[in-house]
């Protein structure tokens, strides 16, 4: 048997809606315009802005909080490149803090001591992955976030749909929070991006700065001409297209469906493997926990064990490379390997599971009997 790591799905919602954009007439209803109203119905935010990707939206969301050179963001070492990325385009600098060792998140202990000890009028935000679709503790983070005076944005690429506490993530704080229709390493069929906030005025700057920062016209105004347009600031083309947006629609549409086969597939994983030696299984703080990946410790020999699923049909994931072992970073801030030791130790460790919205239960078992095989002939 074959299992890839990811298999996209492509439902019937998301079908009709694109053929509805590829028939339709020009000036028909927005879908990219839909789809912000349905973010501001998911998330209880009162503002959504989509692009073309979540990095752009992310890019878009500093842009917004007026992020400048020689600021600093702070994130967490274990997250995908897309986060330190944008804070460098305005020359500022990413400064990296180490994870919890049980859910791979930040670690809010080592975040509060970061600001204790360099508290500065240059520390600005703070980027917050929610690793697997597991929130990290917000009201704590909130609290911290206020008292150094740091703005907060969510990076929710993996917890669309997730909720904390009751409370949609998007509704409980965070100055700006990012979804993603494109998830990180998985090919799929469509881009998209979405930030949702609180603020009008980020919000205003966001939209403004989207499309090459090129006013809205005035809709009012009968006699104006559609080919006139003016320039007010320096922006960025980071529009959704009406299909994205369509194809993006259908799925959130389906969006608590998809979750909830990623419990059920979690749940069978932990039924089959716990107790399996070599294999620690992830832990949840809560029910909430929505699996968007499935991250496994392997107590050793990570790769050797990967190649052997390989071998066997199974395809794995890595989520993710520490971001002071890659290059660029590890270069420009001289950053040495054993700074971050709980995210070095548990990216030794971490192997992610195929987990996907289509996954059958015989893929599932099939996989879990080729762990429990191979883990027989470990030492």
């Amino acid at each position: 048997m074959q299992i890839p790591f990811f298999r996209p799905t492509v439902n019937s919602t998301q079908r009709k809606l694109v053929n509805e954009v590829l028939e339709a007439e020009i000036d028909d209803e927005k879908r990219v315009t839909i789809l912000e109203e349905a973010f501001v119905d998911m998330t209880q935010a009162p503002y959504a802005v989509a692009t073309n990707n979540a990095t752009s939206a992310m890019h878009l969301a500093l842009c917004a909080l007026q992020i400048k050179r020689g600021d600093k963001v702070l994130c967490s070492v274990n997250a995908f490149p897309s986060v330190p990325e944008v804070v460098r385009h305005f020359d500022a600098e990413p400064v990296f803090i180490d994870i919890d060792r049980d859910d791979f998140n930040i670690d809010l202990n080592a975040l509060e001591r970061y600001l204790e000890e360099h508290n500065s009028k240059k520390l600005k935000a703070v980027i917050v992955s929610h690793i697997a679709g597991q929130t990290t503790h917000l009201e704590r983070l909130y609290k911290i976030a206020q008292i150094y005076d740091i703005k907060i944005i969510e990076d929710a690429s993996e917890a669309m749909g997730a909720t904390y506490h009751g409370q949609p993530i998007g509704s409980t704080g965070a100055d700006v929070v990012i979804f993603s229709f494109s998830p990180h390493l998985k090919d799929t069929h469509a881009n998209g991006g979405v930030m949702v906030c609180h603020s009008e005025e980020i919000y205003e700057r966001a939209l403004l700065l989207r499309d090459h920062a090129i006013p809205a016209p005035n809709t009012m105004d009968d006699e104006r001409l559609e080919y006139i347009y003016d320039v007010v600031d320096i922006g960025c083309k980071y529009t959704m297209s009406e299909l994205d947006a369509a194809f993006c629609l259908g799925a959130l549409e389906n969006i608590q469906s998809s979750i909830e086969r990623h419990q059920e597939i979690a749940n069978r994983y932990k039924k089959r493997l716990e107790g399996v030696k070599h294999i620690a299984l992830p832990m949840a703080h809560s029910d909430e926990h929505i699996y968007f990946n499935y991250i496994v410790k392997i107590d050793k020999n990570r790769d050797s064990f990967a190649r052997d699923l390989k071998a066997k049909g199974v395809s794995t994931g890595l989520h993710y490379i520490p971001l002071h072992l890659l290059t660029y970073y590890k270069n420009k801030y001289e950053l040495r390997v054993n700074s971050y030791p709980v995210a070095l130790q548990t990216y030794q460790q971490v192997l992610s599971l195929p987990i996907f919205e289509e996954m059958t239960d015989k893929e599932v078992d099939y996989i879990c009997d080729t762990i429990i095989e191979l883990a027989k002939h470990r030492v």
